[in-house]
């Protein structure tokens, strides 16, 4: 399709042409069988959710705790997608066309549900496909199915098959961008109604049911996380990544992360505004916050690296004298139809490395400085950028607070 740069509306319409959703169920596969193809693997057997979604377009019921044990795909690098459903998805798949096979699966973490499963679905599979030997990439397997399969088919290989996955999905279509604007215009919207919604007196919980119900009335899938963040006052030092009953009172931040889903995928926003009037160190720390996500922003372009983007970010902070404040979590992350996924932006555990941007890239960047203070001083402000091929296109367009920024 041709890119149009903004958010043009969810609804099928017969007045233009908007996404092709028959051509991306089968770009993606593609994508997703030739990274196969590429990193040398023989089949996939994939249970992520958003693997699942990004090979199959399944959209399932979300069980907590059980995602990656729910519903599963087996594809080869010329074959597939056989899907494995849990059984309250089998029945709604006949309307999946584009599906090779269904199979209905248990949960995966009874040993002998499992190991039926095995014998009876996932052998004969398999089988069928020549893949009782080889190499079979899987991305969150239980041990359990592990051992059941190690036991079946004693000369299959079974390797890593996420990083091929990711590899597939790291830079984005020009049709997989235009579902990320509808989910970011959701995403805005959320985040709008959480912060009409803030006030002396409320609670944070009551701020996070106010924004779940725009995400339902606007078709939204999922928030960006599971438990909405709304944070306030010394719930932002150190910040408290949930909401909770703590009522939100005068001279408090108050920090907003929900962001939204939406056929499939994710759109990850966040903004801190005010209650009352904010001091010098609030407006400070904001000040700070808000230089060093638009420095960051400016940084992400083709050839550059997420170490760049990083120390723009650092380097503004410490503009401010504020660097030994900054948030130790990454400052930002990749997004798509996962909620996190690589490559991130300023992660300094081991095993770190700095990775190439690319046109297609799409990231959530998301500083974070939080001062130990009475009353409590944490900002973060959240924006979704697209690399492209000249400057980065910002997709988020909440408003920042003009109080603090002032």
């Amino acid at each position: 399709m041709e890119p149009r740069g903004y958010a043009i509306g969810s609804f099928a319409v017969d007045w233009e042409d908007r996404v092709d959703m028959a051509a991306l169920r089968a770009e993606r596969l593609a994508r997703a069988q030739g990274a196969l193809a590429e990193a040398g693997l023989d089949g996939a057997l994939l249970w992520k959710m958003e693997n699942v979604r990004f090979v199959t377009a399944l959209r399932s019921q979300v069980i907590a705790g059980k995602a990656s044990i729910l519903n599963g795909v087996l594809l080869t690098p010329d074959a597939g997608p056989f899907l494995l459903a849990s059984g309250g998805e089998v029945d709604r798949a006949r309307f999946m066309p584009w599906l090779a096979q269904v199979h209905a699966v248990p949960v995966m973490e009874d040993r002998d549900l499992v190991e039926g499963f095995v014998a009876a679905v996932l052998e004969p599979l398999l089988a069928e496909l020549g893949l009782r030997r080889g190499r079979l990439g899987v991305d969150q397997v239980t041990v359990p199915l592990l051992e059941a399969i190690g036991r079946r088919c004693p000369e299959l290989r079974v390797v890593d098959g996420d990083g091929a996955m990711l590899e597939a999905r790291r830079r984005k279509s020009a049709a997989e961008v235009a579902l990320v604007e509808e989910a970011c215009a959701i995403g805005d919207a959320v985040t709008a109604r959480a912060l009409a919604e803030v006030r002396a007196g409320r609670r944070e919980c009551e701020v996070a049911g106010d924004a779940l119900q725009t995400l339902y009335y606007l078709g939204g899938e999922l928030p960006h996380v599971v438990t909405p963040f709304v944070a306030s006052g010394e719930h932002m030092a150190p910040p408290h990544r949930f909401a909770t009953d703590k009522l939100i009172r005068n001279r408090d931040l108050c920090f907003i992360d929900i962001g939204a889903m939406w056929n499939g995928y994710f759109a990850d926003i966040g903004r801190a505004t005010v209650v009352g009037r904010p001091t010098d160190l609030q407006r400070r720390v904001y000040g700070a916050v808000h230089e060093a996500l638009w420095a960051g922003i400016e940084a992400a372009r083709p050839g550059r690296t997420t170490e760049d983007v990083a120390g723009a970010v650092r380097r503004a902070v410490a503009r401010y004298g504020l660097e030994e404040h900054l948030f130790s979590l990454f400052i930002g992350h990749g997004i798509g139809v996962g909620a996190n996924e690589p490559p991130y932006i300023g992660e300094t555990l081991p095993g770190a490395r700095p990775a190439e941007l690319e046109p297609g890239m799409l990231f959530a960047l998301e500083p974070l400085v939080w001062v130990p203070d009475e009353g409590g001083v944490g900002v973060r402000l959240e924006d979704m950028v697209l690399v492209t091929e000249d400057r980065p296109r910002v997709l988020s367009r909440v408003p920042y607070d003009e109080a603090l920024l002032g």
